[in-house]
């Protein structure tokens, strides 16, 4: 994987959707729409085809159904015209739109077409639809194939066009949209691309020398800790997770400083970093553990989301941390039983070795306000409790004050990081209680993802803190029409956008 990121040539269509001149030009459909009547020039463009199609319910709005037909006559530019049902009207969102510009765009990838447009409709404020739109077709470009030596859905676009919807003349607002979400769109690809690598190719070393390439094109300051530096600053979580590994363990720091920000607030960005993780001592099955190559997602997303905030401008400043190591059953392994003292002082007695994410993160944790981050959020894909909880729809999300959490959650919503809110009751301090140090580092299955929260929370001092458990969101099972199987970059927009929210911290 690259430090850099190529993403077709997108620009702002002018004129009228039929005035486009593409290869293929996706015109999104609700249900119980007609088309035909909608635009008259679509029939005619088609032949008649796209109302006949409606009339025998070829064409009926259903979500992502696409019906491709050619254009037969003048009435329109394109050379095809795609018709992708929206679903219905009522239900309508920003996360839809991105999802429909993504789907679309795959479908002329696989057509191999080079030239897209994407019109852009549904009653949504302009400039908001314009970037979700632009962050779908972006989105689309990315490629799980890297290690084929075929690609299976044909190369991305080469341009693409995004027609804005009717009526909207802020020409400048809109080449902006259209330019931030380019920049989201390629962080979170950037995102994916560091969780689709083997960790025999990424490993701790690795993907601290590409997230430096990456802090450093984009303006990021960044700094990268090594096991020495590590071990003055007394990070023993951390240490003690590294210890069965050959791989040394990094830490790598990021910093957005721009010129003039207010001395407060400073966001902290905390992300997991295992870049390989077999449970240790306490080794994980067999089956599926080829996966856990992805256990970097939540460190991958602070670094790319760091590199949009860079690139966007943020007002304030942001700290980025990103603890990284594998966890290995070498001889020298860390074992259950094992006490392990973190930077900040607090003692954790390890009771299972796999549950090795919250260990690094609460060092962290600390670093980051040592870094002087007055809010702080952290991403990891940290516990099956938390799959089994919400499945894969929606991410874990735990804070507090309830303020701080419902931000993020709103922020995440906007962004196409859907997360529900958990409880971190102080009860479940009560199942990490250990006998011989400060608390274990296991509370067992029951409420396991609001356990190791509270866990976390430990380690958050008395600062506003979100804890995002991304382990049921990382990575998509199965293909959709708008993601391809393998990940999915969760996180980066989210932790991109919020600091352009500080103003109702």
């Amino acid at each position: 994987m690259s430090s850099s990121v190529t993403s077709p040539a997108i620009r702002l269509a002018t004129g009228a959707a039929s005035d486009v001149d593409t290869d293929v030009l996706i015109v999104p459909v609700f249900e119980g729409e007609a088309p035909a009547t909608v635009w008259s020039w679509l029939d005619e463009a088609s032949g008649g085809e796209v109302g006949r199609s409606t009339s025998s319910g070829e064409i009926r709005g259903r979500l992502y159904e696409i019906f491709v037909t050619p254009v037969t006559s003048r009435a329109a530019k394109a050379r095809r015209i795609a018709v992708i049902g929206a679903g219905k009207a009522a239900e309508f969102d920003l996360e839809r739109l991105r999802k429909l510009a993504a789907a679309g765009a795959l479908m002329a990838r696989g057509r191999k077409l080079t030239r897209v447009a994407f019109v852009v409709r549904g009653g949504l404020p302009a400039v908001d639809a314009v970037q979700a739109a632009t962050e779908g077709l972006i989105l689309a470009a990315f490629s799980v194939d890297q290690y084929k030596t075929g690609e299976r859905f044909g190369p991305p676009a080469t341009e693409l066009l995004v027609v804005p919807p009717d009526g909207a003349r802020d020409t400048a607002a809109l080449q902006r949209a259209i330019e931030r979400g380019v920049i989201l769109g390629e962080s979170s690809n950037l995102a994916r691309g560091f969780a689709n690598e083997p960790s025999n190719v990424l490993t701790p070393r690795v993907f601290a020398e590409r997230a430096t390439a990456i802090a450093r094109d984009a303006g990021v300051g960044v700094e990268v800790l090594d096991e020495k530096a590590i071990e003055r600053l007394g990070m023993g979580l951390l240490l003690g997770v590294a210890r069965g590994s050959s791989e040394p363990p990094r830490v790598i720091v990021l910093r957005h400083d721009p010129p003039n920000a207010p001395r407060t607030p400073v966001l902290g960005l905390v992300g997991k970093g295992i870049t390989f993780d077999t449970g240790g001592i306490s080794i994980k099955p067999a089956e599926g553990m080829e996966r856990m190559k992805d256990d970097m997602a939540g460190g991958a997303a602070v670094v790319c989301a760091m590199r949009a905030i860079a690139l966007l401008k943020a007002p304030i400043r942001v700290v980025g941390v990103v603890p990284t190591t594998e966890n290995m059953p070498g001889g020298r392994a860390m074992k259950p039983g094992d006490v392990l003292t973190g930077a900040s002082g607090k003692t954790v007695e390890v009771i299972n070795t796999d549950a090795e994410g919250r260990l690094i993160l609460g060092d962290g944790l600390w670093y980051a306000q040592q870094l002087g981050a007055t809010h702080l959020v952290d991403v990891a894909t940290l516990t099956g409790a938390c799959v089994v909880g919400l499945g894969k729809a929606a991410s874990g999300l735990f804070g507090r004050p309830d303020s701080w959490r419902d931000l993020i959650r709103d922020v995440g919503l906007r962004a196409g990081d859907r997360c529900w809110p958990m409880p971190i009751y102080d009860e479940y301090f009560d199942q990490i209680r250990s006998e011989i140090a400060d608390m274990i580092n296991s509370g067992g299955r029951a409420g396991g993802a609001c356990t190791a929260a509270v866990f976390l929370k430990e380690f958050a001092g008395t600062v506003p803190w979100a804890h995002l458990d991304i382990a049921g969101t990382a990575w998509a099972e199965e293909s959709k029409p708008f993601q391809p199987k393998g990940p999915i970059g969760v996180a980066v927009r989210t932790l991109a956008e919020l600091p352009f929210t500080y103003e109702r911290w």
